[in-house]
């Protein structure tokens, strides 16, 4: 449980920028390639495009860190529970280990009686650690969701304005871009606002 955070991180922002790669690059599904081709080679100065740097806006976005505050008070809750029920399971079960060494049990029945308890107990926490991992699985993708339709439905209303023709996300799209076509900051900042005001 203890490299799950980083892993769920990473598994978080390759899955948000991929969302967002899908739904921002999206050329207009009745045009063909050779229409696409002869549109771009004879309407250069039609074409708008732009960037948002993904890795900005998710490191920014104050409902992204929101999220994540919450993503981790979670995750501490429960290993903090879960650690506090393995050490008993584990003084448990090393009582029992010295029961059985000094002859403690008086009959064989009994003896064979509470292996079996901490057998089950043992059996219980491994069913516990994968309830907990599952949960904290299930609230990430539900962060991711949530990320990634706020920022997708921001920049579709950002771009009614704009009227980009493709808007790109940097990550492994970009290798170099001029800073007047970053649209990274009129992203945050709208996003930062908008979460601002819906928290009120």
């Amino acid at each position: 449980m203890k490299k799950l955070p980083l892993i769920l991180s990473i598994i978080a922002l390759v899955g948000v920028v991929a969302l967002l790669v899908l739904f921002l690059i999206k050329p207009a599904a009745n045009q063909s390639k050779g229409d696409v081709a002869e549109i771009t080679a004879t309407n250069h100065s039609d074409l708008k495009i732009a960037y948002v740097q993904t890795d900005s806006v998710l490191v920014n976005y104050q409902m992204a860190l929101d999220l994540h505050a919450d993503f981790v008070n979670r995750q501490q809750q429960y290993t903090s529970d879960f650690a506090a029920k393995q050490k008993d399971f584990e003084k448990q079960a090393v009582a029992f280990q010295e029961k059985v060494q000094r002859g403690g049990f008086l009959t064989e029945d009994r003896a064979i009686r509470e292996r079996d308890r901490i057998l089950a107990l043992e059996e219980d926490m491994k069913q516990l650690d994968y309830e907990l991992t599952s949960k904290l699985g299930e609230m990430e993708a539900s962060i991711n969701r949530q990320l990634t339709d706020s920022i997708v439905n921001y920049v579709k209303v950002y771009n009614q304005k704009h009227n980009y023709s493709y808007i790109f996300s940097n990550n492994g799209n970009i290798i170099i871009g001029k800073q007047q076509y970053n649209i990274t900051k009129d992203i945050l900042d709208g996003l930062n606002a908008r979460y601002t005001a819906s928290k009120k």
